[in-house]
């Protein structure tokens, strides 16, 4: 058992959170869940040891094993994806080796008698006894299972890591902490790079593998999937609940009613005490019970409402100039990269005001198809016919980069809202997080995530009639990301989303449209129903 002792935190002068306590047992996996800006990343890194508290201490087993998988990272470019995901067994292979160069020592040195040779016997003995109680592995099967189960084909095991991307890299680095069998996973938005298949194979894993875990995760299902538990950080204190994300909101709902109503008959106690000691205070014959009156609200301990974020307004697309029946229409369309075929002979038919997902793994062509209908790159075969009067709005994960870095914040929006926003975006930027003076930070000093945040409330406030939105919710929280479905659900347009967040795709898309093995198949319904329909499909599979 792994024991979070009265742990506090202060920044300059600034409490986070103080007299933090929880232990986490042997099977919990814990949601652990607050605001921006309430300490979660803060807290996960002084369980996994990176940072210090400012007072209080972790106490965990001298064998315990803590593996953190942070937000961003960086694996080294000297070895091969295979290589490095094997580096989770360093210490077995080092084992192996001292035991090695031990046994070929006895076998040539002669003086037995002596206490260096005695030494030698007992470190063998002592390392070999470790070394025959790990269970039997096949590492290597270890180790491309782990891999295909996180999206790698067998061909990328002999690349480079260098070859590949940030979100990929996050992926070598979370197959080094499954193969080690922490006693603790500690996982920091671990989904954000990942597509459905990925997802669902590491909530198995989680589930019936790992140990303890604890997340922090805006993925609602995933968090859903695989939680038991759920820490809530709020106001510089925590509340532990052992029940799961959707449980945890409704305990949430009620015991803030319970506050409010603590909070309200204290506040007409103190009003009615302070109008009696106001009235009397001058009177003989009462000067014993004002006096006892002014001890007690002197020693009242004070009820607090824990906040909730009420900043969220409802946000409304400006109504879609109206577009021709089909928006968009592919016809046999092939892309190839020299000789990997993206996908072939595809065909796609988007009427108006249709909301559509497009789904697969990563690398399958989603994207691709994309920038063929943004006519960003040209088709080997086939054509791509954008309908009439359809004027396209896109949101791309380089989006980010194209916002003009001189303009401050409150600028960049300001120069595009039109009509009643326009009374609203301090409202606006408050609720996609971009609070007080932040509204006046220069774009060039915004981190990844708020560029992000900031290019997703632009595209929100022009008139387009067509929506492409390529992986819109990875930085978002989950607040952020239900004002921006909800805004889409009342779009009038029509809908084009590629995501990996089943939750945020879950009753938005009606349509399917899935990538993989080179072609583009269409499925008439919505990501449940796909899913749902997925699962019998692999069954069937199986049983072949």
């Amino acid at each position: 058992m792994i024991t979070v002792n009265d742990i506090a935190v202060q920044f300059g002068g600034t409490t986070l959170f103080s007299d933090v306590t929880f232990s986490i047992n042997e099977n919990d996996k814990i949601a652990l869940m607050g605001k921006n800006g309430a300490g979660k990343s803060t807290l996960l890194k002084i369980v996994a040891g990176v940072n210090k508290p400012s007072s209080g201490a972790i106490s965990a087993p001298k064998e315990a094993v803590i593996a953190y998988l942070p937000q961003h990272l960086l694996t080294q470019d000297d070895a091969t994806v295979m290589e490095e995901a094997s580096k989770a067994f360093a210490e077995v292979f080092k084992m192996k080796a001292e035991i090695d160069a031990l046994n070929e020592q006895l076998t040539v040195r002669t003086d037995y008698e002596s206490d260096d040779y005695m030494k030698l016997i007992e470190r063998v003995s002592e390392l070999s006894e470790k070394f025959y109680s790990i269970e039997e592995i096949n590492y290597e099967a270890e180790v491309e299972k782990v891999l295909k189960g996180l999206g790698f084909e067998r061909e990328d095991f002999s690349r480079p890591t260098s070859e590949f991307s940030g979100g990929w890299r996050m992926r070598i680095e979370l197959a080094k902490i499954l193969l080690r069998k922490p006693d603790l996973i500690l996982l920091d938005e671990p989904t954000n790079h990942m597509d459905i298949e990925s997802i669902q194979w590491l909530e198995e894993f989680l589930v019936n593998s790992a140990k303890a875990v604890i997340v922090i995760s805006h993925d609602r299902a995933f968090v859903d999937n695989i939680t038991n538990r759920t820490i809530e950080v709020t106001m510089g204190r925590i509340y532990d609940y052992k029940a799961k994300y959707s449980h945890y909101l409704e305990l949430r709902k009620d015991r803030r009613a319970h506050q409010q109503k603590a909070y309200e008959e204290q506040q007409k106690m103190i009003a009615e005490n302070t109008e009696f000691i106001e009235r009397f205070k001058g009177t003989y014959s009462k000067t014993l019970q004002v006096q006892s009156r002014v001890k007690m609200l002197e020693k009242l301990v004070m009820v607090e409402v824990d906040e909730v974020d009420n900043s969220a307004l409802r946000l409304k697309f400006p109504p879609s100039p109206r577009s021709g029946q089909y928006p968009v229409v592919v016809n046999e369309l092939s892309k190839n990269y020299g000789d990997h075929v993206v996908f072939k002979d595809a065909n796609l038919v988007i009427e108006r005001g249709q909301k559509v997902a497009f789904v697969g793994k990563n690398g399958e062509g989603k994207s691709t198809m994309i920038k063929a209908i943004m006519q960003e790159i040209k088709p080997d075969s086939g054509k791509v016919e954008v309908g009439h009067n359809a004027q396209i709005g896109y949101f791309a994960q380089n989006q980010a980069s194209l916002l003009d870095g001189d303009l401050t914040v409150f600028d960049t929006i300001d120069r595009i809202a039109v009509g009643d926003i326009r009374t609203q975006i301090k409202n606006l930027l408050g609720a996609f997080m971009f609070g007080g003076d932040d509204t006046q930070k220069k774009v060039k000093v915004l981190s990844g995530g708020e560029k992000t945040r900031l290019a997703m409330i632009k595209l929100l406030l022009e008139p387009v009639n067509v929506l492409i939105l390529d992986e819109p919710t990875n930085h978002l929280d989950m607040k952020t990301k239900d004002i921006i479905k909800d805004a889409l659900k009342d779009f009038d347009g029509t809908l084009i989303l590629v995501s990996h967040d089943r939750d945020f795709l879950d009753g938005l898309a009606t349509k399917v449209f899935e990538f993989g093995n080179k072609r583009v198949k269409e499925h008439f319904e919505d990501i449940k129903g796909f899913l749902a329909n997925k699962k019998m499909e692999s069954l069937k599979e199986i049983e072949k």
